[in-house]
Parts: structure tokens; sequence; C-alpha cells
């Protein structure tokens, strides 16, 4: 690896073998990088939270003589970098807030964070891999600080809060960025983001031209019925059964009335609440959920459909229901033509072999904010141990969330191939 790496300097310094990078040395950057992201690990912060975050970002980069810009989207923070020479603008973009999650992983630097989310105490994990975006594009930072005179153009450095979502009531992440002007001042050409993914092979690299990541709506339904004493039901109107009948209609519209072979959809309860203890039938029940689509019109449809199918049912059993979708995120959208163009960028530090393209995933990202506005390219890092079978490697957004360090310092070789290139081309 490190043979590959020496090789890489010379190439990203216009292809010369024989300039180096002011002497980077590449295994104190992988060092310092897996350091940064054990200190965000354990100490994670939510959506619109991330004020230590943030604090330590800003000075990272200040230290890197970096112009630094900070309180962008509450908590965002945005470094710019102008290299010696002229020419386009990159942004390179990293979410950094962490879930709501309680973490049962036994690594050294375990989060013991607690907090109150929506009513329920909970723990803070950063379960997604957002701290090792962090610590990525500080490595990036600082290689790229140190070789000014190999950039022609500007790095802008764009550390975006609240990925996850605002917490109700606010305003966050890449959409409340792009509003206050973050892709502007200089104006942006293009913008590079990855994922890590712990189901994927270290040292891969996953990507795909066009849509690659679902468009996401959170939905909420209150259903209102009759309280009654838990022996006399029928004296009730039961919310909480009236609530079971409108989850299984709603997966009829998934199963029933969406053409499939055209486009996934994924509709998912993920919170549902009502009642205070076992003989009270209550007054009402509330549902939280998401709808993740790869099609517009596949949206609009279902949630034409979801509107109508909601109230109906509950009316049906003598009840009122309301269902309101939020706005959601916008499908996350590849273009077509600046993947073909970085493609070679990411065979030459990943090597040919290690980089695949998938099909798009029912995930969703707001980096699909910025490519609304301009030409983005979205791709996925491995993070999975050599020896764990994707079976039993645990999913996102969960408390045994793992990722391997190893495959930390291939991230920042890649954003500095496909930097050097996109800006030298």
């Amino acid at each position: 690896m490190r043979l590959l790496v020496m090789v890489l300097i010379g190439y990203v310094s216009f292809h010369s073998p024989a300039q180096n990078s002011k002497g980077i040395d590449f295994d104190q950057i992988e060092s310092k990088v897996i350091e940064w992201r054990r200190d965000f690990h354990e100490n994670p912060e939510l959506s619109n939270r991330e004020f230590r975050t943030a604090e330590k970002i800003a000075e990272h980069l200040k230290d890197l003589g970096i112009s630094v810009q900070t309180g962008i989207a509450h908590t965002g923070v945005v470094g710019i970098l102008e290299g010696d020479q002229p020419g386009k603008v990159l942004a390179l973009r990293a979410d950094i807030d962490a879930l709501p999650v309680t973490e049962r992983t036994n690594v050294p630097f375990k989060s013991t964070v607690r907090t109150e989310f929506r009513g329920v105490e909970t723990g803070v994990m950063h379960a997604c891999g957002h701290d090792a975006h962090i610590a990525i594009l500080m490595g990036v930072a600082e290689v790229l600080a140190n070789n000014k005179d190999k950039i022609r153009g500007t790095v802008k450095f764009i550390f975006q809060p609240a990925e996850e979502g605002a917490p109700p009531g606010e305003e966050g992440g890449a959409e409340l960025m792009v509003k206050e002007g973050v892709l502007e001042n200089p104006k942006v050409d293009a913008i590079f983001g990855l994922h890590i993914g712990a189901g994927q092979d270290i040292n891969t690299i996953a990507y795909r031209p066009g849509g690659i990541m679902a468009a996401s709506q959170s939905f909420e339904i209150h259903v209102k019925g009759k309280q009654s004493h838990g022996s006399t039901p029928w004296t009730s109107i039961d919310p909480i059964t009236i609530s079971a009948k409108i989850i299984d209609g709603l997966q009829t519209l998934v199963s029933r009335e969406m053409p499939l072979t055209k486009e996934a959809v994924v509709l998912s309860i993920g919170k549902i609440s009502a009642g205070v203890r076992s003989n009270i039938i209550p007054e009402e029940a509330h549902m939280v959920g998401t709808l993740r689509t790869l099609d517009y019109d596949m949206q609009k449809q279902i949630n034409k459909r979801m509107q109508e199918m909601v109230p109906a049912i509950a009316k049906a059993y003598r009840a009122e229901a309301t269902i309101d979708i939020a706005k959601g995120y916008p499908i996350t959208y590849n273009d077509p033509a600046l993947t073909a163009q970085m493609l070679p960028s990411l065979h030459q530090t990943a090597g040919q072999e290690k980089v695949f393209e998938i099909k798009a995933i029912t995930g969703a990202e707001d980096f699909s904010f910025f490519q609304e506005k301009i030409p983005g390219f979205y791709f996925f890092l491995g993070g999975k141990p050599l020896d764990v079978s994707t079976a039993e490697s645990a999913p996102h957004h969960t408390p045994d969330f793992y990722i391997d360090e190893g495959g930390l310092l291939l991230g920042v070789r890649t954003f500095l191939q496909l930097t050097y290139d996109y800006l030298n081309n």
C-alpha cells in the first residue's frame, strides 16, 4: 500500500514521478485520520448540535492556514483553499452529525454520551460513519494545504451538519447550507462526496452514474379515536387497532400499486406511540415513518394514495386520522458526464479491480441538494473487514455498527486524486 501511495503522490503532482508532495508522510496522515475519527466517535453530537465537532474542525483548518467560515446552517464549517494557480472551484463535502443510537460495540473509544431525543432517553453514536467522513476530509485538507502550488483553482471544504435531518421545527443540513449560499463566493463548479459502507469490503470503491440513492420523505400520522376501559373495548374506538390497519394498508400501496420492476419503493414505520397502561384503550395514537423512492412520478403517485388511504381507513372504523408528508431529500443523482470523467481517478487510487458499479440503493442522502444546483459525484468507500461476511456486518444506524479503519486512507487518497485530476484537467 505504501508503494501505491508514493506512486499516487507522483501522479497527483502533475503526473511527474520526480515531483513529491513536499514530504507528506502518508503513514502520519493515516495515524492522524484514525486519531481524529476515534475522538469524534467518542464524542458524538446530534444534528444541529455539533458544537464541539465544529470547533475542532475549524481549529484544524485555521492551523493549516485555510480561510474558515463557521456558523453556516447553524453549526456548519467551510474552509476555502486557493491554489497558487487560477482555475475552477471544487467542493469536497463531509457530513458531521451522529444519531440517537446507544452503542453496543466494545471498541476502546465507544460512545457513552446520553441525551433525550423526541422525549425518549437514548445514547448518541456515530452509527453511520460520519466520524470517518470528517476525519478523511480533515486529512485531505492537510495534504492540500501543504501543496497549494499543485492546485490549479480553489478547493472548498464543506463540513455539513444535520445530514440525518434537523430536529422537529428546525431547518438544517445541505438544503439550508445551499440556501445560505455555500455554493457561492466563490461559485462552485462541481462537488464530490463519499460515504463509508459497513457492508462493503475495505479498500474498494462503489459508484453509479445517474440515480445512486433514493429520494426520502418522512411522514407523521395522527389517529384519534375514543378512550375506554381495556375490559370493554366495544365502548371504545381503538386507535391502536386502527393504526395497525393503516400500517397494513400502506404496505399494500407498495406491493400492489407500485410498478416495482421500474424502480424500488420502500415504506417503513419507524415509531408508533399510544397509551399509558395495559387496561386503558387510549384516545390517540401517533406514527412516524419513511418513504424511499427512485422515481419522482412514483413518489407523486404514492404520496397521493397515502393521503387518500389514511383518513379513509380511519373513517371506516369510526375514527379520524391525518397524515403529514414532509418534502424530504431529492434523489442523489451523479452527473453522468462528471462520473465518466472521474472514473479513471478511482481506478488510479483503488485499482481497477477494486472499483465497481452498483445498482441504486434505497438509502438517502441530502448531498442531493448540492447536486440539484451543480454537477456532483458521490461514491461509496468500503469499511467492512475482510474476515467478516456481509451478512454478519452490522447495518448502518444500529448499535453494533462497525468499520475497519484500515480503509480510511483510501478515502483520503481518492479525494486527493479526484481533486487534482478535476482541477488540473
